[in-house]
């Protein structure tokens, strides 16, 4: 299955779920969209002239983030919930160097480099019988706006990741906005890659990895304060077959893919006024098969907000 498939795909989904919203609007019980849109703007920046001393350089550093979320309980029995989260931010080095016929330093701007990107949208639907459990439905597509792995070669939207799992979820906490919801099933995922093969060409060639097993999900959204909002991830998935299983038998790796793969997000957003905010993000991330140890990301800005919704 191609990129190109899977978008098809996935845009054919929403589309099938935007047309039908009208034929459940004729119930007057159904409860209305619960919709956010949150778009914020973070970034530092420092500059020296040329005749400053000190070795200081400059730099200059911004991220951007949309967080969005619409969800409506389309029929009595039936509750449909899409996630949004895009990012993306560069980071700006100056760099000195002493030029060898005067002897005197020459700040230059180096080339931008991507700091964050990230694509991650969900799309759940729940059977709400009142049932003790609610069976679900769900596919994730995650990405990246730009491949920056090798400078020479762009590559767009690379990796990307389709998931599709079915199961039990279970609303532990509700009130207002806040709640805490948890969902464990059966997952199945492809990754679809575009690799260099040749580096003097350029060359690449497309790959696709697929894998099933066990997927553990708990979504978070907390009021700590009337001015701090709380927002978290935990995903915990455990694979039970790889495609490559054969490929990477007898070798020192070759039960790696069978190690659970953690992806733990944690947001803490601080509102100053309207349109200012502090924004701490953290997030633990351990796949056996990147990185044997595992990796954690900070960040922590100041910048606008805007609540479009």
């Amino acid at each position: 299955m191609s990129a190109t498939t899977v978008l098809k795909i996935i845009l054919l989904l929403g589309a099938i779920l935007v047309a039908s919203v009208p034929l459940f609007a004729q119930d007057s019980t159904i409860i209305g969209w619960k919709k956010s849109l949150v778009v914020d703007l973070t970034g530092t920046q420092t500059a020296y002239s040329d005749s400053w001393v000190g070795g200081e350089l400059g730099a200059l550093s911004w991220v951007g983030n949309l967080n969005g979320m619409a969800e409506k309980q389309l029929s009595p029995s039936f509750n449909f919930q899409s996630r949004l989260k895009l990012s993306f931010g560069q980071t700006y080095m100056q760099k000195s160097e002493i030029d060898t016929l005067t002897h005197t330093e020459k700040k230059f701007w180096e080339k931008p480099r991507k700091s964050t990107d990230l694509i991650d949208w969900e799309n759940v639907g729940r059977l709400t019988k009142g049932w003790v459990v609610d069976p679900y439905l769900a596919v994730r597509f995650e990405s990246q706006f730009l491949d920056a792995s090798y400078e020479l070669k762009k590559r767009y939207l690379n990796p990307k990741k389709l998931t599709e799992s079915a199961g039990i979820a279970r609303k532990l906490y509700a009130r207002d906005k806040d709640q805490i919801i948890s969902r464990f099933g059966f997952a199945f995922r492809q990754i679809f890659r575009n690799v260099i093969i040749d580096t003097l060409t350029q060359k690449t060639t497309d790959s696709t990895l697929t894998d099933g097993g066990f997927e553990s999900v708990t979504d978070v959204n907390l009021t700590l304060h009337k001015n701090i909002q709380y927002t978290g991830k935990l995903t915990l998935y455990k694979a039970l077959f790889f495609s490559k299983e054969n490929e990477v038998k007898g070798t020192p790796y070759e039960d790696y893919w069978k190690a659970v793969d953690v992806n733990w997000e944690n947001i803490f957003a601080a509102s100053v006024t309207k349109l200012i905010t502090v924004n701490f993000y953290v997030q633990f991330l351990y796949d056996k098969e990147v990185e044997l140890r595992g990796r954690l990301k900070e960040t922590l800005g100041i910048g606008f907000v805007y609540k479009m919704l």
